[in-house]
């Protein structure tokens, strides 16, 4: 149907140019892109601190004290959450913070509160009982110094921790049971 002259008077253009809007509008959407990046950066900064702090942490072992469970200057994954909702259990090794230094050293967890350990002829014993320690691989485990034997009683949330290279290894030997604060977490390899 043909359009009469005054109806095609009425019609207006339903796209309007950006040169017609005004520049405070045209600031808008970048600004608003400007302060999503910054809460993107915010949130992303915010949720690693939390994930790095309270769940999962890389660590590198430094130091042949777990050998040959563990390698010198290889990466691994710290669960840093596992001891919030439960206790160390034998042999799991974890990341403490060593009492002699305040540094962090890797050991393995060879008794719980209450243990009585004793190291003896190249053997530990947990309450009388000869530990297995099949990630030995038959190597002995021997006191420290002159000493012929050596015996730690835990205390309540106390822990003895060995390194796994007996040998090589500054370990519960040296500083005895550590508390459950010292804990930072296990070590998933």
């Amino acid at each position: 149907m043909p359009l009469s002259k005054a109806d095609s008077n009425t019609l207006q253009p339903a796209i309007s140019t950006t040169d017609e809007q005004p520049v405070a509008a045209r600031r808008r959407p970048i600004l608003q892109q400007i302060r999503q990046m910054f809460m993107v950066a915010v949130l992303a900064a915010a949720s690693y601190l939390v994930v790095s702090h309270f769940l999962l942490q890389t660590v590198k072992v430094v130091g042949m004290s777990m050998s040959p469970t563990l390698r010198d200057s290889q990466m691994y994954l710290l669960n840093r959450w596992i001891y919030m909702v439960r206790h160390p259990n034998r042999a799991e090794v974890i990341v403490l913070r060593d009492p002699l230094d305040n540094g962090f050293s890797v050991k393995r967890v060879v008794a719980l509160p209450g243990d009585t350990v004793v190291v003896t002829g190249g053997k530990v014993l947990i309450n009388g009982r000869q530990l297995n320690e099949p990630y030995l691989r038959g190597r002995p485990t021997f006191a420290t110094s002159n000493l012929k034997e050596q015996i730690f009683t835990c205390g309540k949330d106390q822990y003895f921790v060995l390194g796994d290279n007996r040998g090589n290894s500054i370990d519960g030997r040296m500083y005895g049971p550590i508390p459950k604060q010292n804990i930072m977490g296990m070590l998933m390899y």
